[in-house]
């Protein structure tokens, strides 16, 4: 076993997970592996995500608001999308800092030379490049048709090392995509126990699969168990079973005490019924496609590191953005986090280790799928901009921007605003974290999607 002190890294992030969809957060499936991974360490009540899948794993990977980067929707455009190649990723970050680093899953941040996870930090990866709602093209006959009339390439799972160019090396479709996760751990535990054993440490990115359409349970939890009656609940039941498989690798290598192990969800629980899908996004108004609701951005996360990260549960706010520098942190590498350029996360090293009690976030702002501002939040106070009610419906600008008070009105149904008129104060809350951000892009202009960007001029 390797000396090394700095802590190794595993980041487990679900697709699409709902934060009452697990047990411990009040879910009625049984996740007792969740569960026990969440009693061992810190589990928050209040983490927050950003608006889509891209978005969301921008904030993560660069401790940036997407908009600033170009990235805020994963509807396609023109141009390379994806991140520039001049965002500093946290994987590249602890790369330079003497980690190892993966990735193994959905990308979703780049799927052309230059923005693939290979070019963007990590030594080696092994997934698909864009969402695995990919895996339903060849189901179609007119798609299997059109590749193969034009030459269209049909989406693939690909395998890839820095320095090199990935390699396909199967279909992605619907007959590996009940098995994606399965492969995803599996490729994760091999990493696990091969790092394990060097003297340098290791920082791995799984992404997992679920919970995307198209779906089709695992055939070893299809229907297998009787208290599980429908597919979302035999779905999370694989995700149990494979973040306990993580778990155990971790305390089977005999690395638990040097190891922080980060899960948490990209985006809340979608509710597709034709699909038979339900979720739970706990006492929280919306989902998935209701932003700025909060049962759109507030998700399940928790830490796990034994002996540093105390165990409970609390309700101080941490954003997605927040991993960037408090990762950094823990590999004694905040002088590496860039500085040529606004950085939207906070530092909460001091919070997960418990040498505070405040994580060190007390607002944030939610931009939504079109790159505007949707929403900003300080404490339990929660201010509409704009907001959609569903998917196929337009986003909307209030006469007057919505009040709510999320310590008394968690399903946001009351703007108190429009009963009382007595609180406009609250709107002086907001205000300095609205122009900040405003002075910010007249100095460092946000990226456009596509975009072929190499920085920003220096100052004079």
């Amino acid at each position: 076993m390797g000396k090394q002190t700095r802590p190794n890294i595993v980041f487990v992030l679900a697709d699409n997970v709902g934060w009452g969809d697990f047990s411990c957060y009040g879910g009625s499936i049984p996740t007792p592996r969740i569960d026990k991974l969440a009693s061992e360490g810190i589990r928050f009540n209040n983490y927050t995500v950003e608006s889509q899948c891209t978005p969301t794993r921008t904030a993560i990977m660069t401790g940036r608001q997407s908009v600033r980067c170009g990235t805020y929707t994963v509807v396609p455009g023109q141009g390379k999308l994806g991140l520039t190649p001049w965002e500093y990723t946290i994987a590249e970050l602890l790369s330079d800092a003497g980690y190892a680093t993966s990735m193994w899953g959905k990308w979703h941040l780049g799927n052309v030379e230059g923005r693939l996870p290979s070019d963007q930090g990590f030594d080696e990866w092994w997934g698909y490049k864009n969402s695995v709602d990919e895996a339903g093209y060849s189901s179609y006959a007119t798609f299997r048709n059109l590749a193969k009339e034009m030459g269209i390439e049909t989406p693939k799972i690909w395998e890839g090392k820095k320095g090199q160019k990935p390699i396909a090396v199967r279909e992605l479709d619907l007959e590996v995509r009940p098995l994606l996760d399965e492969l995803i751990v599996g490729k994760t535990i091999d990493y696990i126990k091969r790092a394990a054993n060097r003297d340098k440490p290791f920082f791995t990115y799984v992404a997992l699969s679920r919970i995307h359409p198209p779906e089709k349970a695992h055939p070893d939890f299809d229907q297998t168990d009787p208290t599980r009656m429908g597919m979302y609940a035999d779905l999370i039941a694989e995700m149990d079973y494979r973040v306990g498989q993580i778990v155990d690798c971790v305390d089977e290598a005999g690395i638990a005490d040097n190891t922080l192990i980060v899960f948490s969800s990209d985006n809340a629980a979608l509710c597709v019924p034709s699909s038979g899908f339900g979720g739970s996004n706990g006492p929280w108004r919306g989902d998935f496609f209701t932003p700025p609701t909060e049962g759109s951005m507030r998700v399940p996360a928790m830490a796990r590191w034994p002996g540093k990260v105390p165990a409970g549960v609390t309700e101080q706010m941490l954003s997605a953005h927040d991993w960037y520098k408090t990762l950094a942190a823990f590999a004694g590498a905040s002088n590496k986090v860039p500085t040529d350029r606004p950085m939207d996360g906070i530092n909460a090293s001091k919070f997960l280790l418990g040498e505070s009690k405040e994580s060190g976030r007390e607002a944030l702002l939610f931009f939504g799928p079109d790159g505007s501002l949707m929403s900003v939040k300080w404490h339990n106070i929660k201010i509409w901009l704009r907001y959609s009610e569903s998917i196929e419906k337009p986003i909307v600008t209030p006469q007057f921007p919505m009040i709510f008070d999320l310590g008394s009105d968690p399903s946001e149904r009351n703007a108190l605003f429009a009963d009382k008129m007595d609180n406009g104060w609250m709107f002086e809350l907001i205000l300095p974290y609205v122009a900040e951000y405003q002075r910010s892009i007249a100095q460092y202009p946000n990226i456009k999607p596509g975009e072929e960007f190499e920085g920003y001029p220096r100052p004079k």
